[in-house]
């Protein structure tokens, strides 16, 4: 789906969150979700050794072609049967910073929309006048691709078979806060039709909420690790107070021995 404004698409599911609302100023986030591979690497959040097998298409046959979609404007659908795993297409256009991003759709209709990506906490991608056609892939809440972050540079995946005809889509999961305003919330509301719609291309979760839930994580960890220690090191001055205690008991069994002799 084309978004505008501040809203912006970011790395998936398994994603890289975005601001949504109509705070132009307010900066898209990048979540520790997004399925970033540092150079070298392959590492993923979910599937951590699917993108290693990730097949390139060779084929002269375009995969995709941009027609009229039930979903919203325009979307993309296969025209011909695409393997799960298999790359689909880079999400390309002008690379620019967030704070430039914020002028530049400051001014504009807010209406849900934008052909805007997080690629980190510095980059965003707009792919308005420089973009190819995978910024008109839709969302979807049952996908059957997702985006994947490489070395800065944003990538559209099969996550299962695709057939002919059928129109490629991924979750947007564009992050927002408690604090936003309930109606400018609805601006993003899910059109996909599908079974498990969740009603809204938003993530699940306030991206306030999901800090807390990290920090709570991390507290809890920490109390985890403090607890063990303190166990460890009570575990050891018993050790050592026993050890101790039968030292003890030894001299002085041996002194009144010696006594008695």
């Amino acid at each position: 789906m084309n978004q505008t404004a501040t809203a912006r698409r970011t790395g998936a599911k398994k994603k890289a969150p975005a601001k949504a609302g109509k705070r132009a100023k307010a900066k898209a986030r990048y979540k520790a979700k997004t399925r970033r591979k540092a150079k070298g690497k392959h590492e993923h959040h979910a599937h951590k050794n699917r993108a290693a097998h990730v097949r390139e298409s060779t084929g002269k046959e375009p995969m995709f072609v941009v027609r009229s979609s039930p979903i919203h404007g325009r979307g993309v659908y296969a025209t011909r049967r695409i393997r799960k795993g298999t790359r689909v297409s880079e999400y390309i256009g002008e690379r620019i910073s967030h704070d430039e991003a914020d002028e530049r759709y400051a001014a504009k209709p807010q209406d849900g929309h934008t052909f805007l990506f997080v690629v980190n906490d510095e980059i965003c991608i707009d792919a308005t006048n420089e973009g190819n056609d995978s910024r008109y892939i839709n969302h979807s809440c049952d996908p059957n691709c997702e985006s994947d972050i490489e070395d800065d540079r944003v990538f559209v995946d099969a996550i299962r078979t695709i057939q002919p005809g059928e129109e490629l889509v991924y979750d947007y999961s564009l992050t927002w806060e408690s604090a936003d305003d309930p109606e400018e919330l609805k601006l993003y509301d899910c059109l996909c039709g599908a079974k498990d719609c969740r009603g809204t291309m938003l993530a699940p979760d306030p991206v306030d909420l999901e800090e807390k839930k990290k920090d709570k994580k991390k507290k809890d960890k920490k109390d985890k690790k403090k607890k063990k220690r303190d166990k460890d090191k009570k575990n050891r001055k018993d050790k050592k107070d026993k050890k101790n205690k039968k030292g003890g008991k030894d001299k002085k069994d041996k002194k009144d021995k010696k006594k008695r002799k």
